[in-house]
């Protein structure tokens, strides 16, 4: 590149003795996409983090500009002209939608020595910015009232507030349905176009060789490859960033749903969320759940799991109905629930990855009638769910927030694993995963539901869904709206389905 915006060389950083990110040089060409994809701790997010003022490197340079940049916080890279949309949002969610985009500088009114803030000015613009990125919301929404998606748009919002000359997203569709997804692609080109430079992190590599200028590999904290988009294909990037060939993207179905029932809903309500929801999961089945974001797939999912409640129908567990349903039962139950939510929901944050992954199973590692927690035990249970999912850690005794995200996810799936669950209900598993994680989870899926359990798989990405389930049910608007067998598998049907109610209301 002849026209570099940043120049990043022989940048280095170690945590807790290990490299995330080693000796890396790198350029980011003004009006240019570059894309930087690797594994779940190859150090993309580190590396970003670097750039945005979040950490400081141990060694090398940065340059913006052809002028030395050394960011100290967020705000030195903010102030430089760099808006960084983190991949875990960054958001207050007591805070309405116009107090985030402003929450650096309000806008004010001045009477005498009196500084009010202009709430009219900064709801004008915040209209303004909404409007930009189709979100039809009010400016003093509460961003707590938001959907995952919801917020990835008032992150990108807030970057346009800040006039940003180079702007990093970190996988910035994981929460975005395939409509809205589009709505963010467009919104990069017309950036791109206007001169905005981008870094794009993603493990989707379609996404990759649709929006990149030139594309960038990290494996194991270093830079293997970098150069134009021409250079790359699908087949090539997997190889570079994995170290290796994958043959195929998903497992071979290795079972088929038997007639035992472990898990059926009948007329299951919840006012304003569900309606009249009755299905039936089999054993060995693995039953996708498709439909666009606030269609009621996570809200149904949440139910069936205790976490909400609801107004009427019934839950089943084999034969038995649930009375009294909570998450603590559904556990005794043999019930798992992958939230999408790891960081809220998923995980505790300052905890240990060992203590994390022991979190649904700890009665199993319960000694003598006090139950005293067998440490011993229980440390060497969770190391070897943690090589089962391959976990980049140095020691299962570090905190969880020392893990990259994807590999976060794998704990979490791994937490879930030691309680040895019959009926898995997994709402957007591989979101964040690179593509060798993500065959590692479709291997564990085809393995539960081989191994006579059932799988409720959630996911907004069709594709997945049509090569690892049996059957597919379809939401919209609170309500089941089509079914499809394997067999009888249809992607332009069953996207019909999911937009058929909004569709009839257009």
């Amino acid at each position: 590149m002849t026209d570099a915006i940043l120049q990043i060389a022989d940048v280095s950083k170690a945590f807790f003795g290990i490299h995330a990110v080693q000796n890396v040089s790198l350029e980011l060409g003004r009006g240019r996409l570059l894309a930087l994809i690797g594994q779940n701790g190859a150090g993309k997010s580190t590396l970003m983090n670097i750039i945005g003022g979040v950490v400081r490197p141990d060694s090398g340079l940065m340059f913006l500009d052809g002028v030395a940049y050394d960011p100290h916080s967020a705000g030195d890279a903010s102030r430089s002209g760099i808006a960084f949309i983190h991949q875990e949002l960054n958001l207050f969610t007591n805070l309405t939608i116009a107090e985030n985009i402003f929450i650096d500088r309000f806008p004010q009114r001045r009477f005498g020595p009196v500084a009010l803030i202009d709430r009219a000015a900064m709801h004008r613009r915040t209209r303004e910015l909404l409007a930009q990125v189709n979100l039809d919301l009010q400016p003093d929404t509460p961003v707590e009232r938001l959907s995952p998606g919801e917020r990835q748009l008032v992150e990108v919002a807030k970057a346009l507030h800040l006039d940003a000359r180079m702007i990093i997203f970190d996988e910035p569709t994981t929460s975005l349905t395939t409509r809205e997804t589009e709505r963010l692609f467009d919104l990069i080109r017309r950036l791109r176009e206007a001169g905005t430079s981008i870094i794009y992190i993603s493990h989707i590599l379609g996404d990759v060789m649709r929006l990149a200028d030139d594309i960038a590999i990290l494996r194991d904290g270093e830079l293997v490859a970098a150069g134009p988009r021409d250079g790359f294909d699908v087949g090539r990037m997997i190889t570079l960033m994995i170290g290796r060939s994958i043959e195929q993207l998903y497992p071979p179905r290795r079972s088929t749903p038997q007639s035992g029932i472990l898990l059926s809903t009948r007329d299951l309500t919840a006012r304003g969320i569900a309606r009249n929801i009755s299905f039936i999961l089999h054993t060995g089945e693995v039953l996708g759940l498709f439909g666009l974001m606030g269609s009621g797939r996570t809200e149904l999912a949440r139910i069936i799991f205790g976490l909400d409640e609801f107004d009427s129908g019934e839950i089943l567990i084999r034969d038995t109905v649930l009375q009294r349903h909570t998450p603590q039962s559904s556990i005794r139950n043999g019930l798992a629930f992958i939230t999408e939510n790891r960081r809220e929901e998923g995980l505790l944050m300052n905890m240990t990855i060992a203590e994390n992954i022991a979190l649904a199973a700890l009665p199993r590692f319960g000694a003598t009638p006090l139950q005293i927690i067998e440490q011993g035990r229980l440390a060497k249970a969770a190391a070897t769910a943690a090589d089962l999912l391959q976990i980049k850690t140095g020691s299962v005794t570090l905190p969880a927030k020392s893990l990259s995200g994807g590999n976060q996810q794998k704990v979490v799936i791994a937490k879930w694993l030691m309680s040895q669950p019959s009926i898995f209900i997994m709402d957007e598993p591989t979101r964040g995963i690179d593509v060798g994680a993500k065959y590692e989870i479709y291997s564990i899926i085809d393995r539960l539901a081989a191994e006579g359990g059932g799988v409720l798989f959630i996911s907004s990405e069709i594709e997945e869904l049509l090569a690892m389930c049996d059957r597919i049910l379809v939401m919209s608007k609170g309500e089941i709206v089509g079914e499809f067998a394997r067999g009888g598998f249809d992607k332009e049907q069953i996207l019909r389905s999911a937009f058929r109610e909004e569709v009839a209301a257009a």
